[in-house]
């Protein structure tokens, strides 16, 4: 698995040369909270999206 430092310098090379601070602390900020979420579904219990749909279709029209 990549380690953080190596997940930074990966964005760091796919941004332009031209980025802004900005930039950076926006595409950073994301990988956090999609490391976060993925913390999270994995220590909670979490539903299947199969089993979800099958719950909704009873109330849902399509």
């Amino acid at each position: 698995m990549n380690s953080i430092k190596q997940k930074i310098e990966s964005i760091l090379h796919q941004l332009p040369d031209d980025c802004s601070v900005e930039d950076i602390q926006y595409h950073l900020y994301v990988l956090e909270k999609v490391r976060q979420s993925l913390n999270i579904s994995g220590l909670e219990n979490t539903i299947k999206q199969e089993d979800v749909e099958g719950i909704l279709s009873k109330w849902l029209i399509e």
